[in-house]
């Protein structure tokens, strides 16, 4: 089974992990269609690949309605969507503030809720199809300083576990990505600063961080035809960061 003609949609398409896996499945033959809110930076993805886009903040129900519904009655199904929609907050609780707390919640979670509950409607009419959200290692290991990024991201993995059961009927399977920290302009701050790029990679049982393609690869994996009893799963793509001492810790 291949991807050629299979329909996906993917949400937060020119961020790093969003943009590697629109690559490696336009290579594939796929029907694609984009979504972000930065249009010239989507103008440029999908000139490049050729594929269609659509312009759509995901924390916005309607416009996350729009999007899918666009993309479902222009290739008559969805096969897939994956939401790529994330953002970095390194705060200690105490010196988080309202209104960062809602934002971060509203980028990781709500984004990912809206998405998923519009796939689904759309998916339950179609015979099914692949969700895929985004987590993080830092919801399975408490990391300092990701009070709220982490609460958010253990938000989604419960989200993407009681849907995957919900929905299993409906042959709409869930699952999750979980990264450890990877090199995307999103984490710009943090890799290109050398010392702190050096002690991020001794946190990681393999030595290094992750590359964007490696965390799509994991994405492209679930979404394959060929996974299709596959659902309610968390892969950790982290370099062992959630599972592992790492070397800092047995080296010390």
């Amino acid at each position: 089974m291949s991807f050629q003609n299979q329909s996906f949609v993917i949400f937060g398409a020119t961020g790093g992990i969003g943009a590697a896996l629109a690559h490696q499945l336009a290579r594939e033959g796929c029907r694609l269609t984009l979504a972000a809110r930065d249009q010239s930076r989507l103008d440029s993805l999908t000139g490049k690949l050729n594929v269609e886009g659509c312009s759509c903040e995901a924390t916005n129900s309607e416009a996350v309605d729009r999007c899918l519904l666009e993309a479902s009655e222009r290739y008559g199904r969805l096969d897939g969507v994956v939401n790529c929609v994330g953002s970095l907050f390194l705060k200690p609780a105490h010196a988080t503030g309202d209104q960062d707390w809602l934002n971060v919640l509203a980028t990781n979670l709500t984004s990912a809720f809206y998405i998923l509950r519009s796939s689904a409607r759309l998916m339950m009419r179609s015979g099914g199809g692949s969700i895929v959200l985004m987590a993080s290692a830092v919801a399975q290991r408490g990391m300092i300083n990701h009070d709220a990024i982490a609460a958010a991201k253990a938000g989604v993995v419960g989200l993407a576990l009681s849907a995957a059961a919900t929905y299993a009927r409906y042959n709409i399977r869930v699952n999750c990505v979980a990264p450890g920290l990877t090199r995307t302009p999103l984490t710009a701050s943090l890799t290109q600063n050398e010392l702190t790029l050096k002690a991020s990679a001794a946190l990681h049982p393999l030595g290094r961080i992750g590359e964007p393609d490696e965390v799509a690869s994991a994405i492209r994996w679930f979404l394959s035809p060929e996974q299709a009893w596959v659902t309610g799963q968390v892969l950790a793509v982290d370099g062992g960061l959630s599972s592992l001492q790492s070397r800092m810790a047995s080296n010390p």
